[in-house]
């Protein structure tokens, strides 16, 4: 299966029959480990040189949204993913647990502010999402957010699904393109290979271990998250993520594609500014070069 028709049964197109359970999260697609690393190499370059278009043409933006449970692989692909990309051009920004700043404002606040510029490419490791995630899974955390209790109602997710599609909405209206991704992992195996690694041993905490027995309370909130917010113009991609090297070529490939279909360009140089850089051009060719042996034609000092 080529990589195209890949990421086309990824995305969640129809999330009215969208099954979480339909996934399976060691799934390749066919590719074996060798030729997608190969084809992530060439993605990377090729990634670059979309980065430099988006950033000259001045028009666009991009925001790259990755969710998942812990260990899910997310701090992976933003490292091998996004390695060939300029920094200067680039902004990460990682949602930990609220502030009181956060708590003082609307739920989408915090990720309005966090929008990348026209010309940057934004990546949120984790996101808006977590307000019908973690806190859907734990409502000690709603009533934190000192929400007026009258609306507070039992349609409150859905109304938080109409809140995020019309947030989307809106930023595609203005030129920030959203792409989201959800890394569907085997959870278990992923934490004992971090217990097993001393290098990663620093990541694994007891609170992992208490949400780990929320799996499936978390697992429902995502597929009805999934199907309540995976619309036109930013439908959710599926990605299976027990394979590290697949779901970082699938985010690869799927940030390439819609870099493409927005027909970047680098500004035109012509009329009066064109015939401007001929002058300069021909001011420095007239100045020539400087003598090759310039250095030997200093003298020596006298009386030594």
């Amino acid at each position: 299966m080529t990589p195209s028709k890949l990421l086309k049964r990824l995305r969640i197109d129809d999330p009215d029959g969208f099954r979480l359970a339909a996934f399976d999260p060691a799934d390749t697609g066919g590719l074996d480990k060798d030729d997608a690393q190969a084809m992530l190499a060439d993605d990377l370059k090729r990634l670059g040189e979309l980065q430099q278009r988006l950033y000259t043409d001045g028009r666009w933006a991009l925001l790259v949204v990755l969710q998942g449970m812990d260990a899910a692989g997310k701090d992976g692909v933003i490292e091998h993913v996004m390695t060939g990309l300029n920094p200067q051009g680039c902004n990460v920004h990682a949602f930990k647990a609220p502030s009181e700043e956060d708590l003082a404002h609307d739920f989408l606040w915090r990720a309005a502010v966090r929008v990348p510029e026209r010309r940057r490419i934004g990546i949120f490791n984790r996101s808006h999402y977590e307000e019908t995630l973690v806190v859907r899974v734990h409502p000690e955390l709603l009533e934190r957010q000192k929400i007026p209790p009258q609306l507070v109602g039992k349609n409150i997710w859905k109304e938080r699904f109409q809140d995020i599609r019309k947030f989307e909405r809106h930023l595609a209206r203005n030129g920030v393109v959203v792409l989201k991704f959800f890394l569907h992992v085997e959870q278990r195996q992923r934490l004992l290979e971090r217990l097993e690694e001393p290098a990663k041993r620093w990541k694994f905490s007891k609170n992992d271990i208490a949400e780990r027995k929320l799996w499936d309370e978390y697992m429902k909130a995502y597929e009805d998250t999934l199907r309540g917010t995976s619309r036109e113009p930013a439908p959710w991609y599926m990605v299976p993520a027990d394979r590290k090297w697949f779901a970082r070529l699938v985010v690869a490939r799927a940030m390439i594609e819609t870099l493409d279909s927005l027909d970047l360009h680098f500004p035109k140089v012509e009329g009066a500014a064109l015939k401007e850089l001929e002058q300069v051009r021909a001011a420095l060719e007239a100045e020539g070069g400087a003598p090759a042996d310039a250095t030997k034609q200093t003298s020596k000092p006298k009386g030594r």
